[in-house]
């Protein structure tokens, strides 16, 4: 069997921060305008821990609010976040449709695996018509925990994955596929750090290298 490869979303195949701030701005314009909010939008705080699963986002960038006003949030958020998908004002990484094509030609099993929630990825999926090769996309709201390591795993469970790969641009994807046995692919990309890419396996700076890191351990088995 070819190695499966479960990339992540965010950070790693689209690039979230083209709509990042025009929707978090949205956001926190919404709650200035209902007296919730009067700072600037905390977009750098954002920054430093994008990849997170969102209900974590909300506690850190409205920690004295109520849980009631975070779930509000966390819904008129992922609103404008599928707004401005649908609308095109997103983008890929570059190279995403090369790689999968060759990936696909190559039979390698595709997955995604997000700490992003199913109608967002799903707007993704479809806007650019991800599935003409992705085998299957998992969102971290399938899984109690909230947790990738676990969310990997039950990719690895229902396809039967006995080796291959996590593509990921954070330590939650690289700690996701050493838990599970897997090689981790760490992408120097806009959300990265240093030291989270040390504790990955191979580390590169395009997704084209991903391919030839593939390419490479088929030979050699």
């Amino acid at each position: 069997m070819r190695d499966a490869i479960i990339f992540d979303m965010d950070g790693t195949l689209f690039q979230t921060d083209t709509i990042l701030e025009k929707a978090l701005e949205d956001t926190f314009q919404s709650l200035r305008d209902s007296g919730e909010w009067e700072d600037e939008t905390p977009i750098h705080v954002y920054r430093r821990i994008m990849g997170v699963p969102l209900p974590v986002v909300w506690e850190t960038l409205l920690p004295n609010h109520a849980p009631i006003i975070r779930q509000k949030v966390d819904d008129y958020f992922l609103e404008r976040l599928i707004e401005h998908i649908n609308l095109g004002n997103g983008a890929l990484y570059p190279g995403v449709e090369a790689l999968f094509e060759r990936l696909n030609a190559m039979q390698h099993p595709l997955y995604i695996a997000s700490n992003g929630l199913t109608p967002c990825l799903s707007a993704i999926v479809s806007h650019y018509r991800l599935n003409r090769w992705v085998s299957e996309t998992f969102s971290i709201q399938q899984i109690p925990t909230l947790d990738k390591r676990d969310l990997v795993a039950s990719i690895i469970k229902k396809y039967e994955i006995t080796r291959g790969y996590v593509v990921g641009d954070r330590l939650s994807d690289i700690e996701a596929a050493k838990a599970n046995g897997l090689e981790a692919i760490g992408c120097r990309f806009d959300f990265s750090r240093e030291e989270e890419l040390r504790q990955a396996d191979y580390i590169v700076n395009h997704l084209c290298e991903v391919e030839e890191i593939v390419s490479k351990r088929n030979i050699r088995l």
